[in-house]
């Protein structure tokens, strides 16, 4: 469907401004990573949400409130960074498939054709689909192609804990880039605002926020494994492995429902992941999952606000997980929340902040 005159969407004529990384000054000094590793703010953006990579190595970052999606471009070190389109509603999600720039802003999916060749004046968006619920609760959607061809869209609960249909909420789904063929991948997951395929197996793995009001303790975030369709990961009635809902649970016994490969800590908020395909890093970290933990909201004591480390076994179970950078949380403060991770074409690795409004770079020197 083309973009329709009526609806006030993206502004069509891209600004620009050169990225200046002196400011604003952060506490960088602040954040622990390993021996070997340093980090430095690569990109000034407001409310950076979720990232995707461009053929020509363009950067496309999505925002929440800000209503913007940016694309950074480098040349001989200098970064240039550009306002593609503005004006949406929560264009949080990012993910770029043959040439096309896909972007969604809660019930619609745009895509932008031929984008990397046309960043200064971007064509007029497609509206491949409408049809995603309206609710803003969740309505944050992280979006990405999987090795399938195949773009894959959450829908989240539209409450934190309740009963409802679980064909048309708290579901991964998956759709043609045109927009149809609309299918359902996994249920049973609350909000997932992260994923990425294993670079070997190409199968799903995901990041679910679990519900909230249970305690400071309870329950666990996840990170999940989905080898295959129609699998059911517990929400409503389960969170974690084995914690039934209060009002819930006993519906359901949890060991009808596949637990996740992994507990988070309660309340981290889990959101971007990715697999680590650089050649940048020792090589113990290939293949690694990175994840991006945006922080508590409503805990006593503060958590998350991190990057956490999975290393798996033989593809499928976790064999040690850690937290790889830290320091935005101080004293019970956050000054910056991690939203998402990307693995540059270098090997180093961006992180987005959406509070501090920047993209940090992740680089490692041998010590």
């Amino acid at each position: 469907m083309k973009f329709s005159s009526f609806i006030l969407m993206a502004s069509l004529c891209a600004l620009s401004f050169q990225n200046n990384a002196q400011t604003p000054e952060l506490p960088i000094g602040n954040i622990n990573l390993p021996s070997g590793f340093s980090i430095s703010v690569w990109a000034n953006v407001p409310d950076a949400h979720a990232m995707a990579l461009g053929d020509k190595g363009t950067v496309f970052v999505g925002s929440k409130s800000a209503g913007n999606v940016y694309a950074i471009t480098e040349n001989e070190g200098k970064r240039q960074i550009r306002i593609i389109a503005s004006k949406l509603k929560m264009p949080a999600g990012v993910a770029f498939h043959d040439g096309a720039l896909f972007v969604s802003s809660v019930n619609k999916i745009l895509r932008f054709e031929n984008i990397e060749n046309q960043l200064d004046q971007p064509a007029q968006p497609h509206i491949i689909t409408a049809d995603y619920p309206k609710e803003t609760y969740h309505g944050r959607r992280f979006i990405g192609f999987g090795p399938d061809g195949w773009l894959y869209v959450p829908i989240g609960s539209t409450c934190n804990a309740c009963e409802l249909n679980l064909d048309q909420q708290a579901l991964i789904t998956r759709i043609r880039p045109d927009g149809s063929n609309y299918e359902i991948v996994a249920k049973g997951v609350r909000n997932t605002e992260g994923f990425d395929w294993h670079p070997v197996t190409k199968e799903l793995w995901f990041t679910d926020i679990s519900r909230e009001w249970m305690g400071d303790n309870l329950p666990p975030d996840e990170l999940n494994h989905a080898p295959k369709q129609d699998l059911h990961f517990g929400f409503p009635y389960c969170h974690g492995k084995e914690v039934a809902d209060p009002k819930l649970g006993a519906k359901h016994d949890c060991n009808k429902f596949i637990p996740p490969a992994a507990e988070l800590d309660p309340h981290v908020a889990p959101m971007g992941i990715r697999f680590y395909t650089g050649e940048m890093f020792p090589s113990e970290y290939r293949n690694n999952i990175f994840i991006a933990e945006h922080g508590s909201w409503n805990r006593s004591k503060k958590i998350g606000y991190r990057i956490e480390r999975v290393q798996l076994d033989n593809a499928s179970k976790i064999a040690k997980k850690e937290i790889f950078a830290e320091g935005w949380l101080q004293e019970n403060e956050a000054w910056g929340k991690p939203v998402d991770v990307l693995v540059m074409p270098d090997g180093a690795l961006l992180i987005s902040d959406e509070m501090a409004g920047v993209i940090y770079r992740i680089s490692y020197d041998k010590p």
